[in-house]
């Protein structure tokens, strides 16, 4: 280590006489080297820079840090990568801890904070600019799904927001999740399963909500169209959009995805009804239980009159029903399990419903978190680009970028 900082302090390569140009458009003139302390993947390094100050600007910099592109942390590159990979995956302290036990590096858990919040900024605005069409579609059918989940929030993050708490207010804020997979293979009862390494996500918390007079979409459906235009979604021969019900999701796949068939989840369909026959006859009721598995039954042979008939004697009495009542006649065409079945289609995403927990829910959602909107799409960027295995891509244009400043 001693030695490799010795070699690097040696090289006065970094000093140009004449000056530098500035950002600004000035030009900055040499004043004189500085010491600032890095952490590398060998431990810590202490670096004599060449320091040059604009007087156009009042700006300072030091071309070094550039070159080695350290210009915008303590970390080298290479603890940068590890930060993000393990700060992806599970807390800031956690990732304090594993690069210490097993890297021997002795990263704060505020320093792998700000690190893995800045690098996944930098995932963010890589996710919007670099959208790479897919040469083909990976299979005959591609399913997209749609979800949320609420994630906890700092109090300045939902201050005037209405909420599910008994005063209104609200503790979360929903992160959106898009999904692209496929499900070409069959288990031993026939049904479709995903294939291995076919899932992809991109997330984050912003607004699904267009008006009639906008030109452009909404901030997700954007999202949304990066992620099948990555996937090659438009070009697969069979599109299936899959969703929980929502009307902002159907409008989003008619605007987005016309053509495409539509499935109401069929597990999110169920749980409807469970809460209808609690609501009816009580959350212990063998009566309760009965009667939401009748009617399960009818929605698994695409029976939706008789689900309708069933629901229309509670609905003026128990809103539950009501709304449920609506729900399956709005949902009707989406609700034909028969006929999506008989077409090998899927019928329950459960990759969406795990992709909310994995994705979301296993790294934002833990005991004692509280998030700001921008920490939580930064750490949700990074985990979506590693989870959908992009992450060594990003790395390489990131290394590109900074080897041409």
């Amino acid at each position: 280590m001693q030695e490799l900082e010795q070699r690097l302090n040696r090289d006065p390569s970094d000093h140009a006489g004449r000056g530098l140009p500035c950002a600004c458009g000035g030009r900055a003139r040499y004043a004189g080297r500085r010491a600032k302390g890095f952490q590398t993947v060998l431990g810590l390094v202490t670096l004599e820079r060449a320091y040059y100050h604009c007087g156009a600007c009042g700006q300072g910099f030091c071309p070094r840090d550039r070159a080695l592109g350290l210009t915008a942390s303590m970390l080298s590159p290479g603890v940068t990568r590890m930060v993000g990979q393990v700060a992806a995956r599970v807390s800031f302290a956690e990732s304090s801890e594993l690069l210490a036990e097993l890297a021997g590096l002795r990263v704060e858990a505020k320093h792998v904070e700000r690190a893995a919040e800045a690098l996944g900024r930098e995932v963010a605005d890589d996710e919007r600019r670099v959208v790479e069409p897919a040469a083909a579609p990976s299979a005959p059918t591609l399913y997209l799904g749609v979800d949320g989940t609420g994630v906890p929030m700092r109090a300045v993050e939902l201050e005037g927001r209405a909420g599910k708490q008994p005063d209104g207010s609200a503790k979360t804020r929903e992160a959106k999740l898009c999904t692209v997979w496929s499900a070409e293979g069959r288990d031993p009862e026939g049904q479709p399963v995903r294939d291995p390494n076919s899932v992809t996500y991109s997330g984050a918390i912003e607004s699904a909500a267009t008006r009639d007079t906008d030109l452009d979409p909404s901030e997700f459906a954007a999202r949304v169209v990066r992620e099948a235009t990555r996937r090659g979604f438009e070009q697969a021969p069979r599109r299936v959009v899959l969703g929980d019900g929502a009307v902002w999701i159907w409008n989003l796949a008619n605007e987005q995805f016309p053509g495409a068939i539509q499935i109401v989840d069929r597990f999110h369909a169920k749980q409807k009804l469970n809460a209808v026959a609690k609501a009816i006859y009580g959350p212990t009721s063998e009566l309760g239980t009965a009667w939401a598995q009748c009617r399960k039954d009818e929605l698994d042979a695409g029976d939706v009159d008789a689900i309708a008939c069933a629901l229309a004697p509670h609905a003026t009495f128990h809103e539950e029903a009501r709304q449920c009542r609506d729900y399956i006649q709005r949902n009707r065409a989406r609700l034909n399990y028969p006929e999506f079945e008989a077409q090998g289609l899927c019928t329950t995403p459960a990759v969406v419903e795990a992709g909310c927990k994995v994705t979301v829910g296993t790294r934002l959602k833990r005991a004692g978190m509280h998030w700001t909107v921008s920490g939580a799409n930064a750490i949700l960027a990074l985990r979506c680009t590693v989870l959908s295995g992009r992450f060594d891509d990003f790395w390489k244009r990131r290394g590109a970028a900074i080897r041409a400043a």
